[in-house]
């Protein structure tokens, strides 16, 4: 009878047949944290630049920090809730001035996002057939979005005087729309004047964002659709708008969150004191906190304001969430 020579050991066995443990791969793990370590000086700065301002914003809602504490405003008492009772004291005056001021803000955000999206759309949607011209018409679309704020601002300034505007000289003078020249820059015409400036300098991101949203659609649903007889708007109505969902609900929320904090546009286009047609929250804060001298109140109105983005986008995302889950199975 003939034997047979034991079979050569596994290789990462002892001879007993445990498992010898796996080498270490040091390269893995400096590549994993790599990235890590990259990203430390962005998340420094970001620490320093918003979360330390924020921090340091929600203590001076609890002092009473008026122009007395300015030098010294860790020695200001502490007043606890006054300064957010005060504030939400709607019938007060320095809580209706707030709710006013909130309210005038809502209907210039929904109108301002829902006008930026709806041109910025209508271009985006125009510029996805080939002609002549294309090219240059996107460059000059997107003007408004790379000029800098205050230069594009100022040049509206100009724009808006009442005697020698240009909106004046071409809505009174030249296509006498208007019995005589309008005031843009004080009463209730200021928050269409504000608007203006607002879609003006807004909805070329829309349109980037939606065009480049469009580049993912395939061209074949389009040509299937002409196919069968849908038209124009069916086809916008039944390929484009769902295919956009994603971008839109991202895009929809940048605008919001932008155009509510908004606060570079009223000030360059009215000044320190805005209008009370267009006394948007941002610059109403920044009245309450440094013309009338009171940090405590203003940084009390800034944490509410934050509290309210902050729920307004927990609800928004959770409501845009809903049927995007992948299916299982």
């Amino acid at each position: 009878m003939t034997t047979t020579a034991p079979a050569e050991a596994a290789v990462g066995e002892t001879p007993s047949g445990a498992a010898k443990p796996g080498p270490r791969r040091p390269g893995r793990i400096r590549r994993i944290g790599l990235p890590y370590l990259l990203l430390l000086p962005a998340l420094l700065l970001e620490l320093l630049v918003h979360l330390v301002p924020m921090v340091i914003g929600i203590v001076m809602s609890f002092k009473e920090l008026t122009q007395f504490y300015i030098r010294d405003w860790g020695a200001a008492p502490w007043s606890g809730l006054d300064n957010y009772q005060v504030s939400v004291d709607f019938d007060a005056p320095v809580g209706e001035a707030l709710l006013h001021s909130f309210l005038v803000t809502v209907a210039f955000t929904l109108l301002s996002v829902g006008l930026c999206w709806l041109v910025g759309t209508a271009a985006a949607v125009y510029l996805q057939d080939n002609f002549r011209g294309r090219g240059l018409l996107r460059a000059l679309f997107l003007i408004p979005y790379a000029l800098p704020v205050y230069a594009a601002v100022i040049t509206w300034v100009f724009m808006f005087q009442h005697d020698n505007g240009l909106v004046n000289h071409v809505l009174h003078d030249q296509l006498h729309l208007t019995d005589k020249p309008s005031f843009w820059l004080i009463g209730d015409n200021s928050f269409w004047a504000l608007l203006t400036v607002s879609v003006w300098k807004g909805w070329p991101f829309a349109f980037l964002i939606v065009m480049a949203g469009l580049q993912n659609i395939p061209g074949e649903l389009y040509e299937a659709a002409a196919l069968d007889g849908a038209g124009m708007w069916q086809q916008i109505r039944r390929i484009t708008l769902p295919s956009l969902r994603p971008v839109n609900q991202v895009l929809l929320l940048v605008l919001f969150l932008w155009t509510f904090n908004d606060f570079n546009t009223p000030f360059v286009l009215f000044g320190r004191s805005a209008p009370e047609a267009a006394d948007l929250i941002s610059v109403h804060i920044y009245q309450a906190s440094f013309v009338t001298w009171n940090f405590g109140t203003g940084s009390a109105m800034s944490v509410l304001l934050l509290l309210f983005l902050l729920v307004v986008t927990g609800v928004y995302l959770l409501l845009t969430s809903r049927g995007r889950k992948p299916a299982h199975g």
